[in-house]
C-alpha cells in the first residue's frame, strides 16, 4: 500500500516528502497507523551517511507510536484499536542464542533496524517512522498503557528510554546504589528519571552550570560539574556504577577514578573518533570495569515501558511539524532541545 513519508534520496539532500510502499499485513504482521515518532541523533547520522551504508531512500524514525488498525489471521496478542510502540529493530533471526534469551539486540546474525536494514520488502530495505503507517512482525511490536494525553512523550522511550533502562537493570541499580549519569541530553535526561524511580542515589554530571537545576527536576539527588575539579574529586572511588550517555570523545579517566572496587562505567554512545585510552592501571588496581549497552530485548523494553507507566515517566519533548525537521536536526546537532524532538505524524498529511 502507499504510505506518505519524510525521507531522503541522498546524503546531501534535504528530508522531503515521498511516497513509500508497505507491505500488506502477513499472517503474522500487524499494521499500525503512526501517531508520534521521535527524532533521535542516529536519524541524522543515518540519513547524512555520517555513517556508512546508508540505503537510500533513507526514511528516519525508530521512536514509534501509534494505533493497530489490521492484524493478520494467526496474530493472537493484539487487536485493532490498540495503543503500541515500535522501537529500534522490527526482526532478528529468533534462533541464534542471543534471541533465545530475549536479546535480539545482540542477535549473532544481526537484527533488522527499524530503517536502513536490508529485506524484501520494496524497496529492499527497512523504511522507519517518519512516515503515515508501519507494518511490523508481532514479536517486535509493543504494547503502551501510558494514557492518551501523554503519548507523544513515550515515542522516545522507545530508544531514549530502553538504551538507559536496559544498563541501569543489568548493573543493578537501585536502592542503596550511588548511581551516576554523565550527560543531561535526549538520554542522559532519561537515564536520571530512570535511576531515581529505581531508588538510587542519583548523581548528574554536566559541563554546564547552567543545567545544574535541571538535572535536580529530573530527579538527580546531586549534581557535578565536571570542569569543577573539587567537585570532582569530593566523589571519588564512591559510585558502584556511571552510566556515560555522551557520544563525543573524550577522557574517560575522570569517571573511572569515581568507581568503587568493581565499580562499572557503561558507555551507550558512540563517538565520531575513539576515546583516548584509558589508564589500565586505574581499572586493574580496584577491578574496576568499562563496558557498553546497545538498547534493550522486546521483552527488557516491554518491561520498561510498564515499568514507565506504572512510575508516570516520560520523556521532556517538544513537539514539531514533519516539515520543520530539518530545523529540529539543525537545532539538535547544537543541544538545542529540552530534550527530544517528536514528530506529529498528522503534519504528514499537510
Amino acid at each position: 500500500m502507499t504510505t506518505r513519508a519524510y525521507g531522503a534520496h541522498a546524503a546531501d539532500k534535504p528530508l522531503e516528502a515521498i511516497d513509500i510502499e508497505r507491505r500488506p499485513p502477513g499472517a503474522h504482521d500487524i499494521q499500525i497507523d503512526i501517531a508520534y515518532c521521535g527524532v533521535c541523533h542516529s536519524d541524522l547520522h543515518q540519513v547524512r551517511s555520517e555513517w556508512e551504508g546508508t540505503l537510500y531512500p533513507c526514511v528516519p524514525g525508530h521512536e514509534i507510536v501509534g494505533e493497530v488498525t489490521a492484524v493478520g489471521n494467526a496474530v493472537q496478542g493484539f487487536k485493532v484499536g490498540d495503543t503500541v510502540g515500535v522501537g529500534c529493530m522490527v526482526d532478528s533471526c529468533q534462533h541464534c542464542a542471543a534471541c533465545d534469551d530475549g536479546l535480539e539486540q545482540y542477535c549473532e546474525n544481526g537484527f533488522v533496524p527499524t530503517y536502513n536494514g536490508r529485506v524484501q520488502d520494496p524497496p529492499g530495505h527497512t523504511l522507519g517512522g517518519y512516515s503515515q503507517r508501519i507494518v511490523v512482525d508481532e514479536k517486535f511490536v509493543l504494547r503502551i498503557n501510558h494514557p492518551k494525553e501523554q503519548l507523544a512523550a513515550v515515542a522516545p522511550l522507545l530508544c531514549a528510554g530502553i538504551t538507559t533502562y536496559s544498563p541501569l537493570r543489568h548493573w543493578g541499580t537501585g536502592p542503596g546504589k550511588k548511581v551516576g549519569i554523565v550527560g543531561i541530553g535526549g538520554l542522559g535526561h532519561m537515564g536520571i528519571k530512570l535511576a531515581h524511580a529505581m531508588g538510587a542515589h542519583v548523581v548528574a554530571f554536566t559541563t554546564s552550570e547552567s543545567k545544574r537545576e535541571d538535572a535536580h527536576t529530573l530527579g538527580a539527588d546531586e549534581v557535578v560539574v565536571t570542569r569543577n575539579a573539587a567537585e570532582m574529586k569530593a566523589h571519588r572511588s564512591s559510585f558502584d556504577f556511571i552510566l556515560n550517555t555522551v557520544a563525543a570523545s573524550h577522557n574517560l579517566d575522570a569517571y573511572t577514578q569515581l568507581l568503587k572496587r568493581d565499580g562499572t562505567l557503561t558507555l551507550v554512545g558512540v563517538p565520531e573518533h575513539p576515546h583516548p585510552s584509558p589508564n589500565i592501571g586505574a581499572l586493574i588496581f580496584q577491578r574496576r570495569a568499562i563496558a557498553g549497552s546497545l538498547i534493550g530485548g522486546i521483552r527488557e523494553t516491554q518491561e520498561m515501558l510498564d515499568f514507565c507507566a506504572e512510575k508516570g515517566i516520560v520523556a521532556d519533548i517538544e513537539m514539531i511539524r514533519i516539515q520543520d525537521i530539518e530545523t529540529a536536526y539543525d537545532r539538535m546537532q547544537k543541544s538545542d532541545v529540552k530534550y527530544r524532538f517528536v514528530i506529529d505524524s498528522a503534519t504528514l498529511a499537510g
